[in-house]
């Protein structure tokens, strides 16, 4: 079996071509324009499958999509403005319709979780978080070996754990949400505001590594507030395992330890003592490898 993935984001979207053990055969990315509107995005997405079409023999499309996804009709529940009239658009029938091919569709995030669950960092672990950290956070959770979508397939938004009541007003029209104060864009803000200037994350991890002070400050301070909401949900769920993924998850033990510790202090003993956190091992692939297990899960889209 081959599968053609796709990864939907705001920024590019990722594709190619995996078969029924997981193997990548083939990825590569292009700009995904979201100003020109989810629509557009999807004509996009066509595309390059017909392309595909034409050099592999694909058996069917799996789609990662950020936003709010129905993962058995493959709408749109609900995506913010970063993909202009993204909501209610209709992947799994119109990429279906334009090629032929079985056609599934999963939310970025589930798709990290199922695709480190898959050959990653997740394997064996039946009860875990994922976490991502880049422009915003999100969430997936599984329990007893399954993804947990909730009732309109919206679980995991723990991006939007209230942090600060009254505080930084947020994309989900709500304010003082946990991912305007512990995303990678938020830590590029306190930078800025701090300092006084704009620093990549790049330079910003090079100082902290070189003990600048105000850097250690600063990312102390970010490492607080992330872990102050992953303890409200860890507290909820009991997870045996968190996962850690997105952009900034390139940090390995440096991000990593700095959570550790300070997410020990906050919880209760006895989830501390069964709770483990590891960084995601497949970086932005998982998501295609997510995409193709959803994929194989439902049958091969059928």
């Amino acid at each position: 079996m081959l599968i053609a993935v796709f990864d939907i984001g705001g920024t590019s979207i990722k594709y190619g071509v995996v078969d029924e053990a997981g193997s990548i055969l083939m990825d590569d990315s292009f700009p995904s324009q979201a100003h020109l509107g989810g629509e557009a995005i999807i004509k996009n997405v066509i595309a390059k499958s017909r392309e595909l079409q034409h050099e592999w023999n694909l058996d069917g499309i799996a789609i990662s999509s950020a936003g709010q996804i129905d993962n058995q009709e493959g709408v749109v529940v609900h995506a913010t403005g970063n993909i202009p009239g993204y909501t209610g658009v209709q992947i799994k029938k119109t990429i279906q319709d334009a090629t032929g091919l079985n056609v599934t569709a999963e939310n970025d995030v589930n798709c990290t979780a199922l695709g480190e669950y898959w050959k990653g960092a997740a394997m064996g672990a039946e009860d875990f978080l994922c976490v991502t950290i880049g422009t915003g956070i999100g969430g997936a959770i599984f329990t007893d070996g399954k993804l947990s979508t909730g009732s309109r397939f919206s679980a995991g938004e723990i991006g939007h754990i209230n942090l600060y009541p009254g505080g930084k007003a947020c994309t989900c029209g709500d304010s003082g949400c946990l991912e305007q104060y512990a995303s990678s864009s938020a830590l590029q803000e306190m930078i800025f505001e701090t300092l006084g200037y704009k620093m990549e994350l790049k330079e910003f991890f090079d100082r902290l590594r070189a003990g600048d002070e105000k850097c250690t400050w600063l990312y102390n301070r970010w490492i607080d507030d992330l872990t102050t909401g992953l303890k409200s949900i860890v507290h909820i769920l009991n997870p045996e395992l968190i996962v850690i993924g997105g952009g900034i998850s390139a940090q390995g033990d440096f991000l990593l330890n700095p959570i550790k510790k300070s997410l020990s202090s906050k919880i209760m003993p006895n989830h501390a003592a069964s709770l483990d956190i590891r960084i995601a091992q497949h970086a932005n692939q998982a998501n295609l490898l997510g995409a193709a297990k959803h994929f194989i899960d439902c049958g091969g889209g059928e």
